[in-house]
């Protein structure tokens, strides 16, 4: 009679006990391919930082850097004589009227911007009311639309003139353009912009004014938009002097205004508050 076997249970090794598991190494095929990534990923941002500070508005050939709240006071006391403003949208909720006087330091207030329109058919929310406080309260105003590359540009300047009526005193209508089109080419936004310009010169009389960041006017609007007033957004320049060619500088879009809850824009007018006239609506 053949013998059954049985297989026989081993006990479970003791804790602490040798093990022939193979440990993994420190300098294993994927750490140290990674370790690989990281550093030329850093050689790359280190040799590319001119152009990074470029177009992140970080770099111009005429600046000196410091803290930005040291800054924005040296920038304002080194151009007391010029006009100072804000500009404002529906970002800035539930705005003290009675206490918007002057910017954080005692720098008065004279202007104010106030954003009027989006796109081709979507009006700011708080436009109508911040309009109407901003004339009450004295300011020279102005208003601003946020062009969108993607939409219609006629659309977009029919948005404008529905939201907003100019009067004497006021500035010129402005054109705000801060991204590239996803759909189009440059060439193709350039177009766009000018019909835009055209169409609301037409309706207004006067030349609009373009804001937009100091590389974005140096890349693309500098050259074929030259017989317009600009507007620069440039957050880290300290400026003994103004580009010519600026008619207002927004240094900072940290301000602080007794009124207003949260960071403000701040700008300069390359000029006197009697030289600022001229820009005005006759």
């Amino acid at each position: 009679m053949p013998v059954k076997k049985v297989a026989v249970k081993r006990p479970p090794a003791k804790k602490g006990g040798k093990t022939t598991a193979k440990k993994p190494s420190f300098f294993s095929s994927s750490t140290f391919f990674k370790l690989i990534l990281v550093f030329s990923l850093i050689v790359v941002i280190y040799s590319q930082r001119d152009v990074l500070a470029y177009y992140l508005g970080f770099k111009t050939d005429k600046i000196f850097f410091e803290p930005r709240e040291v800054t924005v006071n040296k920038v304002l006391d080194a151009h007391i004589e010029k006009s100072f403003g804000i500009d404002i949208s529906e970002y800035q909720d539930k705005i003290n009227w009675d206490k918007v006087k002057e910017i954080d330091g005692g720098y008065p207030i004279e202007y104010v911007f106030v954003r009027a329109s989006i796109g081709n058919e979507r009006a700011d929310k708080k436009f109508k009311k911040y309009w109407k406080k901003a004339k009450e309260k004295g300011f020279v105003c102005g208003a601003y639309h946020y062009y969108r590359p993607n939409e219609n540009s006629i659309e977009q300047a029919d948005n404008f003139i529905k939201q907003v009526t100019l009067v004497e005193g006021d500035f010129p209508p402005v054109l705000d353009i801060e991204k590239l089109p996803k759909t189009q080419s440059i060439e193709r936004l350039k177009i766009g912009l000018k019909r835009w310009l055209e169409k609301v010169e037409a309706h207004y009389g006067v030349k609009p004014i373009i804001y937009s960041s100091e590389s974005y006017y140096e890349d693309f609007l500098k050259d074929d938009f030259e017989e317009y007033p600009f507007w620069i957004a440039n957050y880290t320049a300290f400026y003994k002097d103004i580009d010519d060619e600026w008619s207002i500088w927004q240094l900072t879009e940290n301000g602080c205004v007794p009124g207003i809850k949260g960071p403000v824009d701040v700008n300069i007018y390359n000029g006197t508050s009697v030289e600022m006239k001229e820009l005005l609506l006759k």
